[in-house]
């Protein structure tokens, strides 16, 4: 006897959760739509501002050390220049793509707007596992990007820095490439370089000291005391370390700390300087003594005061967002949280510093380097940092005044204040032709 299907009414109909979109590039762009709507900007406007400018991909035969070749693939992004040379850092890393670094440009524009600094914003990234490569074949490798893209690049042109993986050794590289094939040395054409070619005082802990530095303001934002605050980082790389040492000098307590393998936790506080040493030695901070281990999904919602994300892009998303429960997030890496977790912890009222702001101590302390490149005249780390700590209390005041203007988060207000600064470049320079 042959069985009668029940109609299709009364079949049970599956329920699905919404997916979040996590492509940076598209959330990079939802970002400045948000600020577009603010501002009442006009299509077309909006249409030059939410795409690059120019995009290069690039193949880059590498010899390695087995003699054979292996052919790598690099991308060098500018989004805008308005306001000044493209500025942006190089990632070296297996997951890099081109939306990623579409994304990165992107930001990079309203972060050094943020900031109101002369520059536009780009940014570089290799598809590579640099834990996998030699020096010799890193540099190798570097040198050939370097030319791939060079006619792109320069002091007046475009300015590369370090970012994910890279270092000021990979700068040194990449200027001794541009020098050669000019002619001349050229210290302006990257930043974060060691001290002895160009370099600047100061430039490798911008990053964190800046954030830091926002910190301070937020803090007086939520009526918190730094002092005896409880502070987890994730991501205990450049940023990252430096962060839990400037946090420690403040006699803020760093509970946790973790890196690309796991992290640790002690409430008593760990020793940053301890955790730096321990990792050179083990290459990680899992495992450390007088501490247990953790995941980096346990550290992110863990009860603490400070949050501050410092690794790759979105850590922090709609999965996750409702069980944060730091008062204060200080976005260190860039892109670590989504639109959709951003209103989330909106409603929590979780102050979140952004990215664009949160981090811009590094590009803040490479526009201060390119000054002295091209001037051939050096400042101490003292008159760094105090120029450093001048522009980014400036910028923290700027943002949260155009938040409250507008009854908006942070980042809300950052991206209203920088689009509207790049907006005004792009309309009174006209199109040409």
């Amino acid at each position: 006897m042959a069985t009668v299907a029940k109609p299709a009414s009364t079949q049970p109909i599956p329920r699905i959760a919404p997916r979040e979109d996590l492509n940076p590039y598209r959330i990079s762009q939802i970002q400045f739509d948000i600020a577009a709507e603010y501002l009442k900007l006009d299509p077309g406007l909006r249409q030059i501002l939410r795409t690059p400018k120019r995009v290069l991909e690039v193949s880059i035969p590498t010899k390695m050390d087995n003699g054979q070749i292996k052919v790598f693939t690099g991308f060098r992004v500018q989004h805008n220049v308005a306001r000044g040379p493209a500025k942006g850092g190089i990632r070296y890393h297996p997951a890099v793509t081109l939306d990623e670094v579409k994304a990165l440009a992107m930001w990079m524009t309203w972060k050094t707007a943020t900031v109101n600094i002369p520059f536009g914003g780009a940014k570089g990234g290799v598809i590579c596992d640099p834990k996998r490569m030699s020096k010799s074949e890193l540099e190798r490798m570097t040198r050939r990007f370097a030319a791939e893209i060079l006619p792109i690049i320069g002091p007046e042109q475009d300015i590369p820095a370090p970012d994910v993986y890279t270092d000021s050794q990979t700068m040194a590289w990449i200027m001794d490439t541009y020098s050669m094939t000019k002619g001349h040395s050229s210290l302006g054409v990257v930043t974060g370089k060691p001290i002895s070619i160009g370099g600047s005082e100061g430039r490798n802990e911008a990053t964190a000291r800046g954030c830091v530095i926002a910190v301070e303001e937020a803090c007086k934002v939520k009526k918190l005391s730094l002092r005896g605050a409880s502070v987890a980082i994730q991501g205990f790389g450049n940023a990252g370390s430096i962060a839990a040492k400037l946090f420690s000098e403040k006699k803020a307590r760093v509970i946790a700390i973790s890196d690309s393998r796991g992290g640790v936790f002690n409430s008593r506080g760990i020793d940053p300087l301890k955790a730096m040493r321990y990792k050179e030695r083990s290459g990680t901070v899992v495992g450390m003594p007088g501490t247990s281990r953790i995941s980096n999904d346990d550290l992110l919602t863990m009860k603490c005061d400070i949050l501050v994300p410092a690794a790759l892009e979105n850590s922090i998303t709609l999965n996750n967002a409702d069980q944060i429960k730091a008062k204060i997030v200080a976005e260190a890496a860039n892109g670590p949280t989504t639109p959709h977790a951003d209103e989330v912890l909106a409603r929590k009222g979780t102050l979140v510093i952004p990215d664009v702001l949160a981090n811009a101590g590094g590009v803040t302390v490479s526009y201060f380097e390119w000054v002295q490149d091209l001037q051939s005249f050096f400042w101490s780390e003292a008159e760094v940092n105090a120029k450093l700590d001048l522009v980014m209390r400036r910028a923290f005041h700027e943002v949260h005044e155009t938040a409250r203007k507008h009854r908006a988060h942070l980042r809300t207000g950052a991206y209203v204040l920088a689009v509207g600064r790049v907006a005004d470049a792009t309309l009174v320079r006209g199109l040409f032709p």
